[in-house]
């Protein structure tokens, strides 16, 4: 049967030929986009007002691979900079050893974004130290990170918009609706601050050995402070989301698909 010219269909098929996507279209919310992304990449898929799983949390990192991915490029520096203290192969094996992981991801035809992400962070370290001539540019991306993290922390808890609660928000595919109930805002405040916390310490700790030019103990520091912190806070902070989210869960509010409090 046709209707007005047009072909009827159901809601679920694939759009016809030349039809745009929804995400294609630029009218669609940055928030739909984001939580779209989320949900490819394995970590947004769960139901609404749930938390993601612990599983779902050490996916998010790149798994177990992922955080060896990470750590050893910089004990890789760490190690050649205190035997021989030369700079040139103290910064290279870091970069040699994250394209050894992209080529074993390309040929094992696994996901190569992540590794790829780190060689280019590492090799912009790597370009700094090699054209200033001193180790300590290598450090010096990692810092203007660090510092750029705390700033957005604290920014986005002063415009009261924390933003673990957009990621939580994303992720749940609740949204903002976060934002009305007072003990999920709380938590997400304080979590946000945690996290301002831990780029303000990296800074204290790493920033005076910069300009010290302690490079083994700044390397050694930041390799330390870098991803067991990094974990060990995303676990404190699944921990206290899931805690006031399962609480609200089983109170008597019930918070529907589109995150209605009813």
């Amino acid at each position: 049967m046709e209707h007005d010219g047009a072909t009827a269909r159901p809601d679920d098929e694939r759009p016809l030929p030349g039809e745009e996507s929804p995400l294609d279209d630029p009218r669609v919310s940055l928030a739909a986009q984001l939580r779209a992304a989320a949900q490819k990449a394995g970590i947004g898929q769960v139901a609404p007002g749930e938390v993601p799983t612990a599983s779902a949390l050490l996916s998010a990192i790149g798994g177990v691979r992922g955080l060896v991915e990470s750590i050893v490029p910089g004990l890789g520096f760490v190690v050649v900079f205190t035997i021989t203290g030369q700079l040139l192969p103290s910064v290279l094996i870091p970069v040699g050893l994250a394209v050894l992981f992209v080529v074993a991801r390309a040929v094992q035809r696994g996901p190569v974004a992540q590794a790829l992400a780190g060689v280019l962070g590492i090799a912009l370290s790597a370009g700094i130290a090699l054209l200033s001539g001193r180790a300590e540019g290598n450090f010096v991306p990692g810092v203007v990170i660090n510092a750029i993290s705390l700033l957005a922390m604290v920014v986005s808890i002063a415009v009261r918009w924390p933003l673990v609660g957009i990621i939580v928000g994303l992720l749940t595919n609740e949204g903002g609706a976060w934002r009305q109930d007072r003990a999920k805002r709380r938590v997400l405040v304080l979590v946000t601050w945690l996290w301002a916390g831990l780029f303000a310490a990296r800074l204290a700790v790493q920033l005076p050995l910069l300009l010290s030019g302690q490079i083994t103990a700044l390397a050694t520091l930041k390799l330390l402070m870098g991803v067991p912190l990094y974990a060990g806070l995303l676990w404190v902070t699944w921990l206290l989301v899931r805690t006031v989210y399962r609480g609200r869960a089983s109170g008597d509010d019930v918070v529907d698909a589109q995150g209605t409090v009813s």
